[in-house]
């Protein structure tokens, strides 16, 4: 049964397409994703089907009968409202009943009231309807009823919105972004409930896991043309590889016979025949397919890193608390050349706070932070970037300068580094305040990475980045050869980059998880339960004791210390090459030729003993 068509539908902004001849259906019980780069019009399409704006040609054509319910990445709450009233808002007849009902039990006293109440439960069969309702509230952890919609965080405002949405079960529900500002509990939760529910979903989500695990059709907008994939994003990106390589096989010999005419159009005389003109008119045809090359989504990032010595950041009996709400209670921790970490744990307890208070951006209220001398910090935040009024892309990254420095001494211009991060010449002159959401983050995140730190700091780097520029990041994080420490929801883009996570459980409790979020979850769910009491018996840092063997023959820590010890060879490796040429160059200063040679030696001695332990290792495994 089509739901929902959404018609050859064009729409423009000024002399810029978004998009045009754009059709696809949405049928019952499809779970699609829609894809597309940031800019390209992933929420004007939203908003078209959702009514809240019109194509410049063509239509949306939706069945009469059917009920649609659109989740926007900014909730439209009424703030005066509390929860309670926020969910009886709705024209839902069921609800109605229910909150009469509600109403009828607070006073008691008005026996009429209460009697027809009680039979307007039974009339709707609205009891099921109830627990379901408080069911899902519960998931939500929206329990405090009385709490009014301005005095809620933008985490709860989005739990808000999904819960009034969810309760009043929509034929087909439009999710822009549903994920983001969600902690990693509702995220599962939220993908569980959408997996087993029969609902038909059309979701626009940067969370490879969600789409994973719901989404049983993926829908791509890629250089104008709708590619569809009937399958999960695993199944897409096996097909999309399959796709590509196929236009690029058939590119690849339209330019050889594009050569070949060229050739020939070259000899013909200004006189052709009509069977020459015919094949002249092939020529243009071959020539438009022979240019049609798409342009590779890569990023080269060669920034060059400043130099890190042997001390990095030190944490010493940090504590921090607001009002009663414990933050952190005397945390000590000493960050490791090349350390790679994820920070994890529900909204609200303090993840945020503990990346301000190792950039000293607020003070602890007792313990302090020692940093490094040649360490710098790149700090990317959730605030993002505050432009100027009327400046443009390009103007933000001049304010860092002309060029930028590179490796081996190289520069690049401004311009040169804004195309290296997705920023064709036409968009660098685009106004900042005309980018979207995703093309903002790009280029903040583009101004932290050019200013050369060596520390990186990510809070919440991946909401609204699309899928593309998600892939982009995480290849120059894989291979940035300082040290990380990122606050994610992104489960994925967690498991490729980082080695280890706190894990911030709530009342100052910080535990140090020697894995990925992966490994995380399958130890949660196969360890027993840890009581109260044991969780409040250290306020340090706590470390994860495991011993269980896995089937390679080693355990879990030996296991996890020989994923890093590839990457950490690679490292040293780097520091070796780049002593080497300094010396290879005469850039040392004779007084200094003595301790850079030291350094060299400590680099290789260092550099053999952890080649050693991979192959011991490695002997393990077989």
């Amino acid at each position: 049964m089509n739901y929902l068509s959404v018609e050859n539908i064009k729409k423009s902004f000024g002399e810029r397409t978004l998009f045009e001849n754009i059709s696809f259906g949405i049928n019952k019980d499809q779970k699609i994703a829609f894809i597309a780069k940031n800019g390209s019009g992933k929420t004007c399409i939203m908003k078209i089907i959702n009514g809240d704006d019109t194509p410049d040609t063509g239509q949306v054509v939706i069945r009469k009968d059917i009920k649609m319910a659109f989740l926007s990445q900014v909730p439209q709450l009424q703030d005066e409202l509390t929860i309670e009233e926020s969910i009886f808002a709705s024209d839902n007849e069921i609800l109605h009943v229910i909150e009469r009902y509600e109403k009828a039990i607070e006073n008691p006293d008005d026996a009429d009231a209460y009697a027809k109440a009680f039979e307007d439960m039974d009339r709707y069969d609205a009891w099921d309807f109830e627990n379901q309702f408080k069911q899902i509230l519960f998931k939500l952890k929206l329990e405090d009823f009385k709490l009014k919609v301005k005095n809620l965080s933008g985490g709860q405002k989005k739990r808000l919105s999904l819960a009034i949405i969810l309760i009043n079960k929509p034929d087909l529900l439009i999710l822009d972004e549903p994920t983001n500002h969600l902690d990693l509990e509702m995220i599962e939760w939220l993908e569980s409930y959408f997996a087993k529910e029969n609902i038909t979903l059309f979701m626009v989500t940067h969370d490879r896991f969600f789409l994973e695990r719901v989404c049983n059709e993926i829908i791509e907008l890629d250089n104008g043309k709708l590619y569809t994939y009937k399958g999960n994003y695993s199944y897409y990106l096996e097909k999309k590889e399959e796709r590509l390589t196929s236009e690029n096989a058939s590119i690849d010999k339209a330019q050889n016979l594009f050569v070949k005419e060229l050739a020939w159009m070259r000899r013909q005389p200004k006189a052709r025949t009509t069977k020459s003109k015919s094949r002249q008119d092939d020529f243009y045809v071959i020539k438009e397919k022979a240019e049609s090359r798409r342009k590779e989504n890569k990023v080269e990032l060669e920034i060059n890193m400043e130099r890190m010595g042997s001390k990095i950041i030190e944490l010493h009996k940090i504590s921090k608390k607001f009002g009663e709400k414990v933050i952190l209670n005397n945390f000590s921790f000493d960050f490791q050349r090349g350390a790679r970490i994820g920070i994890i744990g529900k909204n609200g307890t303090g993840k945020s706070t503990f990346l301000n208070l190792l950039t000293q951006t607020i003070p602890a209220d007792s313990g302090k932070v020692v940093m490094g001398e040649t360490i710098k910090i790149g700090y990317y935040t959730q605030s993002g970037i505050n432009p100027k009024p009327g400046q443009r892309v390009i103007d933000i990254i001049k304010e860092y300068g002309e060029y930028i420095p590179l490796m081996k001494g190289r520069l690049i211009s401004a311009s040169q580094l804004l195309e290296r991060f997705l920023f064709d010449s036409k968009k660098q002159y685009d106004f900042v305040e005309k980018l979207s959401g995703g093309e903002l983050k790009r280029l903040y995140l583009c101004t932290v990475l050019i200013q050369n730190p060596n520390f990186l700091i990510l809070d919440e780097p991946t909401n609204d980045l699309d899928i593309i520029t998600l892939n982009v990041l995480e290849s120059f994080l894989l291979d940035y050869p300082g040290c990380l420490l990122v606050v994610s929801h992104d489960r994925y883009f967690m498991d490729k980059i980082v080695d280890d996570l706190f894990v911030f459980r709530g009342n100052g409790v910080v535990e140090n998880f020697p894995g990925n979020y992966s490994d995380f979850r399958a130890y949660e769910d196969s360890a027993e339960p840890i009581s109260k009491d044991d969780k409040n018996t250290s306020n340090e840092s706590k470390s994860w004791k495991q011993a269980k063997t896995i089937s390679s023959g080693l355990n879990f820590n030996e296991q996890k210390e020989f994923n890093k010890i590839e990457k950490e060879i690679k490292d040293l490796e780097h520091q070796k090459k780049q002593i080497e040429q300094l010396f290879s160059d005469g850039k040392v200063a004779d007084n200094e030729i003595e301790n850079k040679a030291l350094e060299l030696q400590k680099v290789i001695n260092l550099k053999e003993e952890k080649e050693e332990r991979w192959f011991e290792l490695s002997s393990k495994m077989e």
